[in-house]
């Protein structure tokens, strides 16, 4: 069973950079490819594909957003983080980490973590 943790600010002002970690358990005995994504939720809308890391190194991002993103990993700490620059309103929305055995398998969820973007 894997557990993820999400922690960052509640609250972001506009044109700040967002950053955002995922603490990572419970995969010690997984073998193989996993994948660390991020999604999002904005209010009243579906979810959002934001970006991905695998356990090899390799990352992923959504095409809207790749200007903007940055997914990173901290394998010593069983961490990966997500930050998002230059964040406006539309930014807000509820944030996900995520993980797969696939690219795109959202296997194990965090609880999620409301962000806001205002001044």
């Amino acid at each position: 069973q894997v557990h993820l943790q999400e922690s960052g600010p509640g609250v972001v002002k506009p044109s700040q950079t967002l950053s955002l970690t995922c603490n990572v358990s419970g995969e010690s005995t997984i073998t193989g490819y996993v994948y660390w994504t991020w999604i999002r939720q904005p209010p009243g809308k579906g979810l959002e594909w934001i970006g991905a890391i695998s356990n090899s190194g390799r990352i992923y991002y959504s095409p809207s957003l790749k200007s903007r993103a940055v997914v990173s990993k901290d394998t010593s700490k069983n961490q990966f983080t997500l930050q998002l620059a230059s964040v406006t309103p539309e930014d807000t929305a509820m944030y996900y980490c995520t993980w797969g055995k696939q690219l795109h398998a959202l296997d194990y969820w965090g609880q999620g973590i409301q962000v806001t973007v205002s001044s």
